[in-house]
């Protein structure tokens, strides 16, 4: 009997702890950063699956068809490639990725499939969540899954850029 009481006595210990643990929670706002100015626009830093992600792809070398065959490589990797073609001027760099607050995440995995040798460009004001990739004189190849793994513990979690704050994450 006295055991019983005991286990009755803790069970009703560990029911107030948890009950504290859930009232002083603090991560229900999770996303959002502390000192975060009102207004500020909010970047999506959620690191998406490959289905989830826009992209267009321009080319900015000499080399013809390179925007298609990029574009093609990006769809059999499940990218949702939206425009493809050629860019206004020439890049001798491997890549630049431009994106908006809610293309964070997006650009972050991109930045993977360039071993981080893409140049990110984030744009303040623009409002959709597409990726442009412009390919350089200086592109050779995507990487391989295994390298776009090893790039992305490299590369940490997304983070937003100045003047952005984190977008809230849904539960």
């Amino acid at each position: 009997m006295r055991a019983l009481v005991v286990v009755g006595l803790l069970a009703v210990v560990a029911l107030v702890f948890v009950v504290v643990a859930v009232v002083r929670d603090t991560q229900g706002k999770g996303g959002a950063a502390a000192g975060c100015p009102e207004g500020a626009p909010l970047a999506d830093v959620t690191l998406h699956e490959n289905k989830d992600v826009k992209i267009n792809v321009y080319n900015a070398t000499d080399e013809a068809g390179l925007a298609k065959k990029v574009a093609d490589d990006f769809r059999n990797r499940k990218f949702q490639v939206k425009k493809e073609g050629n860019a206004k001027q020439q890049l001798d760099g491997v890549a630049v990725l431009q994106y908006g607050p809610k293309g964070v995440g997006s650009a972050h995995l991109l930045r993977a499939y360039f071993l981080n040798n893409a140049e990110p460009k984030f744009d303040i004001k623009r409002k959709d969540d597409t990726v442009d990739v412009v390919l350089g004189n200086s592109f050779a190849q995507l990487a391989t899954t295994t390298e776009v793994n090893q790039s992305l513990g490299d590369l940490g979690a997304p983070v937003a850029p100045a003047g952005t704050c984190p977008m809230p994450v849904d539960k």
